[in-house]
């Protein structure tokens, strides 16, 4: 979910190593070219620590196992397990503003995805009125993954994008020139950061050492310098109610009449 270039993919699977090691459960990570959609991964009975949009996780009624929550380090995040969505144009284009991008075309990953879907989604309901319905022209997708997204708007095949805050804040870092095509002209409220899962059938007792090597990393003189390769400052415990916040969004979008991109 994370890995959008192969120096943050390596990054992870550092990070990852260390918290499998920690905690003794076997764990294999899955490399970042593995093509299974993500909506498919998440149904898999073999989770150990997976990443999951809260979204979709809140959706579910055979919900995964909460582990725990990424903190991110960027000083926009206020140290707390939340992320945003970033509204993205090509850098050197004519757009300035979000409102700018209105009547173009704008592209998505997924339906099921809130840093995709559902956020923007719920931004753009103050936009949205009976005198005008659809703010695009078109809205093409799903892509299945967001990296994707970067290159449509950066050859124009797209004006405007929605992309996890975090990961573009990764991409700065492990890929300046690939994140340096596009450029953020609006960002949406924060929402808790993507939880790590795991299914049901692991048993409880490893459950509980990930939950420690997650929740205890940022102690450990190892894993600090892995944690800021990944940009963050610790992982957080949480619980169920921390992701209403995705169902009152999708809620709000649809008693508005807004229950699609448009």
């Amino acid at each position: 979910m994370y890995s959008w270039s192969s120096s943050s993919a390596a990054a992870w699977e550092r990070l990852l190593g260390w918290v499998a090691k920690t905690a003794e459960v076997d764990l294999t990570v899955l490399d970042q070219s593995d093509p299974t959609p993500l909506d498919d991964l998440w149904k898999r009975e073999d989770m150990g620590c997976v990443f999951m949009c809260g979204y979709p996780w809140a959706l579910r009624q055979d919900r995964p196992a909460l582990l725990a929550s990424p903190v991110p380090s960027p000083p926009r995040y206020g140290n707390r397990p939340v992320y945003v969505t970033d509204f993205v144009v090509r850098a050197d284009g004519p757009y300035r503003t979000l409102d700018d991008t209105f009547g173009g075309v704008i592209a998505y990953s997924g339906e099921h995805s809130h840093s995709g879907y559902n956020a923007p989604r719920h931004h753009l309901l103050a936009h949205v009125s009976r005198e005008r319905p659809s703010l695009y022209r078109a809205v093409i997708g799903p892509y299945g993954r967001q990296r994707p997204l970067i290159d449509l708007v950066a050859k124009g095949e797209a004006d405007v994008a929605a992309i996890d805050g975090y990961a573009l804040d990764l991409l700065r870092r492990h890929d300046p020139a690939a994140a340096a095509k596009v450029r953020v002209v609006e960002t949406t409220a924060p929402a808790p950061s993507p939880p790590l899962v795991a299914s049901p059938a692991l048993p409880a007792a490893a459950r509980e050492r990930l939950v420690a090597a997650l929740t205890t990393a940022h102690r450990s003189a190892d894993a600090a310098p892995l944690l800021a390769d990944v940009l963050l400052a610790c992982f957080d415990r949480v619980t169920p109610a921390d992701f209403e916040v995705f169902l009152e969004r999708d809620r709000a979008a649809r008693a508005a009449g807004y229950p699609k991109l448009a």
